[in-house]
């Protein structure tokens, strides 16, 4: 994971996504899965090049599957934006980078 991303749990989720004062992208992700490591990068990238206007967070579902079932993730990877505590756009399945920015451009 880059410096631009943080590992979310069921423990920050709260302070890190819900209370957050900008917009939220969460990867819902685990690393046996092809798709999700593909856009892993992609992730990353995005992370660092909105720094300070959007946080980047990844849940790995293997470890935090309480969370997973609380957010309605059933497919890997699910990208959730989240926006003053609620979930504002959501994807199922990988993207390009323009389709990933698409979630959540409007929102910034």
């Amino acid at each position: 994971m880059g410096d631009s991303t943080f590992v979310i749990t069921g423990e920050n989720f709260e302070d890190e996504v819900l209370k957050s004062p900008v917009p939220v992208l969460v990867d819902f992700w685990a690393p046996w899965c092809g798709p999700c490591k593909m856009i892993g990068p992609i992730i990353d990238q995005i992370g660092a090049e909105y720094s300070g206007r959007l946080k980047v967070g990844k849940v790995n579902v293997d470890e935090q599957g309480d969370l997973a079932s609380r957010h309605s993730v059933v497919s890997i990877p699910t990208l959730v934006v989240y926006k003053n505590g609620s979930p504002v756009q959501r994807q199922v399945g990988a993207g390009n980078k323009s389709q990933i920015e698409a979630l959540f451009k409007e929102f910034l």
